[in-house]
């Protein structure tokens, strides 16, 4: 299915069961783009009739986000690293956009930063639905590691929901999917953007507590 199709799916059923839903399957393993959730859904919510919302739009895309990356949590834990790099190695994980790379990639990550990892992976495209895997392979604890979900994913769907905004003050709906997949290469730009600075901002309290 190509990404027009989906959007026009998407945009068919835009309630907030349905925004669950697709941010919960985004936040997984199955590989599925935000962008054509929240922006056109707060898009719509900005437009005049509409039964939606722009902040229940991203509380609901929050929530569907912790589901999401629950499973990858609780699905690392219950079958274990050796289990995770067998699927990873697998026609299927290839399938699902996943290898063994990348889930290496996100422990190291995982590894490197801590705990905070689970916010700021969030933010960064190329680690956000994996970041959960190495946070249930460490055990995380899981009331932190919702927390930093919902402090990451929700961060991240409030800028979605900003582009839906602003898109809708100048942009008709016919035009609304090339647009987000235009910008969305922005803010792909932004979240990385945004890792490097929280990395860096931890790094130099970290020094700086250490010299005091």
């Amino acid at each position: 299915m190509d990404i027009t199709t989906l959007f026009l799916w998407v945009e068919s059923h835009l309630t907030y069961f349905w925004i669950t839903v697709l941010m919960a399957v985004e936040s997984s393993f199955v590989p599925f783009p935000s962008e054509v959730v929240v922006p056109p859904a707060a898009y719509f919510a900005c437009t005049e009739g509409s039964d939606l919302n722009i902040v229940l739009v991203v509380v609901f895309a929050t929530i569907g986000a912790i589901i999401g990356a629950l499973i990858n949590y609780w699905l690392a834990i219950w079958i274990g690293r050796p289990l995770v790099y067998r699927f990873a190695d697998s026609r299927f994980g290839h399938m699902c956009l996943i290898n063994r790379q990348k889930v290496e990639h996100a422990e190291q990550y995982f590894a490197r930063h801590g705990a905070i990892s689970t916010f700021i992976g969030r933010l960064i495209p190329a680690v956000r639905q994996l970041i959960s895997i190495p946070a249930g392979l460490a055990r995380m604890h899981i009331g932190k590691f919702i927390t930093y979900t919902a402090l990451g994913a929700g961060i991240w769907n409030t800028v979605l929901a900003l582009l839906g905004y602003w898109l809708s003050t100048f942009i008709p709906r016919h035009d609304l999917i090339n647009q987000i997949e235009h910008y969305n290469r922005y803010l792909n730009m932004a979240g990385y953007a945004i890792g490097v600075i929280v990395i860096l901002f931890i790094l130099y309290h970290a020094l700086k507590n250490k010299k005091s």
